[in-house]
């Protein structure tokens, strides 16, 4: 068995989580310099209407991205569950299933998000002067819907398995190539938004590669024709998972563009200033998801072996942490938030001025709340590894509620600054339903496991 798996089961929670999520947050340190340096050079080399029109495509790419992580993720909650119960013959099965189903997954949403791509932007009310770039960055994405599905789905049997190393180690050498292709193919070949996208799609590919090979080496995940096979029950069991976790975080992203609707009517410097925040809303909450990765895998290898003490001593040493690094991280972005900002904006003076200002009041108020979202990423993590994805779902549909409420309502009071509260709320309403569903869920396990002893 490789060195990198982890068993979650015995050991002291409070290291065996932040070990575990250490590595992915480097990891997600990394992803997210796709992001921002997609966002620099795009934002620098191009000017503000080409940001704007990078932000613009924010909420559907997310979208896409939700939805396939929703899916891969719910089929490695059954993966980890069967790997601390020991089941290795299960594993290889359901990790088979999984493949089968990711691959009709990604041709259907390929074509799916290419159909509705024009339609949705036009929904949006996306400004005329940033519309084709948009719809051009996501064509390009879109296309790489299997590259992406492949990542993920690599990435989450690692993670099921307790190995945060591999993926790291994919997502630096991801980075580094994304880097490089991206100043060459925006800055040098002049190919314009979409070199920003051909550069990540090239990075992806790399990752999954990567991953791909280290699972090849994994004795216990060495699978046979068999193991691809689709079985009714199993996939069942899969899709039961992943549905509910993917359809959270489309309500999610549907939430996401409404606000976007409402921010395409302030005008192109408000959307480049809103988009310079958002793009660093990855780097907010790079330990939060890293956290929950970490949560799923604890509690669900925890709940296969019969352990609900350490699941319940889990999620409570979790939030301790969490609590404590997202003070760091919000302390971090008010000294600094100024100056890294400044990177993403270019333009006139006088633009490069009110983007800095929008900028930055936005993304003082998402710092000063940071510890609400890193409850909800701890909660929402810790009840999905114990097999219960529905209600989580709940919690993204509350997010949905607040997240549209606050964003069409609160700019009528306030002004345009209003929507910047929308994200707080849906993180709020999303905590409300996660912290009284993990009491309900324990009791509930508690119950079955009691019945079962007797």
């Amino acid at each position: 068995m490789s060195s990198r798996i982890k068993n979650m089961t015995d050991g002291r929670p409070a290291v065996l989580i932040f070990t575990f999520a250490l590595p992915l947050m480097i990891g997600n340190v990394f992803q997210q310099l796709y992001t921002v340096v997609d966002t620099m050079v795009v934002g620098k080399g191009l000017g503000v209407n080409a940001l704007a029109a990078l932000g613009a495509a924010d909420w559907m790419n997310w979208l896409m991205l939700g939805i396939i992580q929703g899916i891969t993720q719910g089929f490695g909650i059954l993966m980890a569950q069967e790997f601390g119960a020991g089941k290795y013959e299960k594993l290889r099965k359901t990790i088979g299933c999984s493949i089968v189903l990711s691959l009709l997954f990604s041709v259907i949403l390929l074509c799916g998000g290419q159909a509705v791509a024009r339609p949705v932007l036009m929904l949006l009310q996306t400004p005329p002067e940033i519309i084709g770039n948009t719809l051009l960055y996501l064509r390009l994405m879109y296309l790489g819907v299997p590259i992406v599905m492949s990542y993920n789905l690599f990435a989450t049997i690692l993670r099921s398995l307790g190995d945060g190393r591999t993926p790291l180690h994919a997502m630096i050498v991801a980075a580094i190539t994304n880097i490089v292709l991206d100043l060459l193919f925006v800055l040098v070949l002049n190919f314009g938004i979409s070199g920003a996208a051909i550069a990540t799609l090239i990075a992806q590919i790399i990752s999954s590669l990567y991953c791909l090979h280290h699972i090849r080496k994994i004795e216990i995940l060495t699978l046979t024709a068999s193991d691809y096979r689709l079985n009714g029950q199993l996939s069942s069991k899969l899709l039961m998972l992943g549905f509910p976790m993917a359809f959270q975080n489309a309500i999610i992203s549907v939430g996401g563009m409404i606000v976007q609707t409402v921010v395409n009517g302030f005008g192109v410097i408000f959307i480049a200033g809103f988009t310079a925040t958002n793009k660093l809303y990855g780097v907010l909450e790079v330990a939060a998801t890293s956290y929950g990765y970490s949560m799923v895998t604890y509690s669900g290898q925890n709940l296969g072996a019969g352990r609900l003490d350490r699941v319940r001593k889990g999620m409570r040493a979790a939030l301790l942490i969490a609590l404590i690094t997202s003070a760091v991280i919000a302390v971090t972005m008010l000294a600094g938030g100024k100056i890294i900002l400044s990177c993403f904006i270019s333009g006139t003076p006088e633009e490069f001025e009110q983007t800095l200002q929008i900028a930055y009041y936005y993304l003082t108020i998402m710092s000063v709340c940071l510890p609400i979202l890193y409850i909800l990423h701890v909660s929402r993590s810790t009840i999905q590894g114990m097999g219960n994805t529905v209600l989580p779902m709940v919690s993204g549909i509350a997010e949905f509620i607040m997240r549209a409420v606050t964003a069409i309502l609160l700019p009528m009071v306030v002004g345009e600054t209003g929507i910047f509260y929308a994200e707080i709320m849906a993180w709020l309403g999303a905590d409300m339903i996660l912290i009284s569903s993990y009491f309900f869920v324990m009791k509930r396990a508690e119950h079955i496991m009691s019945c079962s002893n007797q």
